[in-house]
């Protein structure tokens, strides 16, 4: 018996009604290649499942239980469309390979506009005590970066960054220290955008 099937592809409809239901997915794709000219192994049929999963080529379209002239889509690409896009590009003397650019890499810190910067906020900047030292301790500088928080790990908060036991031990050491905490980054953007 004749199951006919409406295939779309390309804003095209293409009406299939040569095949039976003893046919397999496999011969609609054979089909399909006559009408479009898209091998089988560069076709996706949409809409033909078994068991919520895409039919296999050797599947009768019987057991895909079609009702007579179901819409299908189609997806896929005929050869000589994919010649066009996987061939090489034509020469082009307008384009810079980035490898042979051979200039000079100057680290941001390093580049002469911000040392400026720096050298001009250095002069210009004002200390302000917010906490004269305790008289008979020493001063600790505590790192951020890698001593106080673990950057480099996948938390996604503030609190699971913090290196075990933070707290006690900040707790400890003030009683014979005074602290600061030290942040590089901080620190250069201070001086760069103020």
């Amino acid at each position: 018996m004749a199951l006919p099937i409406i295939v779309k592809w390309g804003g095209q409809e293409y009406s299939v009604t040569t095949l039976s239901e003893d046919d397999t997915v496999l011969d609609l794709k054979q089909f399909l290649k006559t009408l479009t000219g898209v091998l089988p192994e560069r076709q996706k049929l949409l809409g033909l499942k078994v068991k919520g999963k895409p039919a296999e080529n050797d599947v009768k379209l019987g057991a895909l239980k079609l009702k007579p002239n179901t819409k299908i889509m189609m997806m896929g690409t005929r050869e000589e469309s994919l010649e066009d896009v996987l061939g090489p590009p034509p020469d082009n003397d307008d384009v810079v390979n980035d490898f042979d650019i051979e200039d000079e890499v100057i680290e941001v810190e390093n580049r002469e506009e911000n040392l400026l910067k720096i050298s001009r906020r250095v002069k210009e900047y004002k200390v302000e005590i917010l906490n004269p030292p305790r008289e008979g301790k020493k001063l600790l500088v505590l790192d951020v970066d890698y001593t106080l928080f673990d950057h480099r790990s996948c938390a996604e908060t503030g609190v699971e960054l913090m290196r075990p036991y933070l707290h006690e031990f900040l707790t400890s050491a003030y009683e014979d220290y005074d602290i600061v905490i030290w942040c590089k980054l901080y620190f250069l953007l201070s001086f760069l955008w103020k």
